[in-house]
């Protein structure tokens, strides 16, 4: 019965030593395999940000222009305005 026993110890921390190393190797193919697919992904959304960039810039670029045209526009008329006034005020000062 010993021998049973011992042998049956033996098979088990065997197959122990076998189960570990198989979960080691396991492990180190599956993060290989999470690295690649993590990294595939993140260049596809990087692509997908680029392209949506882009996309928004040339939208955008015509409103942003005319937004600066409108705003030099009543910036110009307001500074005619405020020298107009100026004038005014200072030739009611000199008169």
């Amino acid at each position: 019965m010993n021998n049973q026993g011992s042998s049956k110890l033996a098979f088990g921390l065997i197959a122990a030593g076998l189960g570990a190393i198989a979960g080691a190797l396991s492990v180190l193919f599956a993060r290989k395999e999470s690295r690649e697919y993590i990294r595939e992904h993140s260049v596809k959304g990087l692509e997908f940000l680029n392209e949506t960039s882009a996309k928004l810039r040339e939208r955008t670029g015509g409103v942003i222009e005319k937004g600066r045209e409108l705003m030099s526009g009543c910036c110009a008329s307001a500074e005619g305005k405020s020298d107009s006034a100026t004038h005014a005020e200072q030739g009611k000062e000199v008169h």
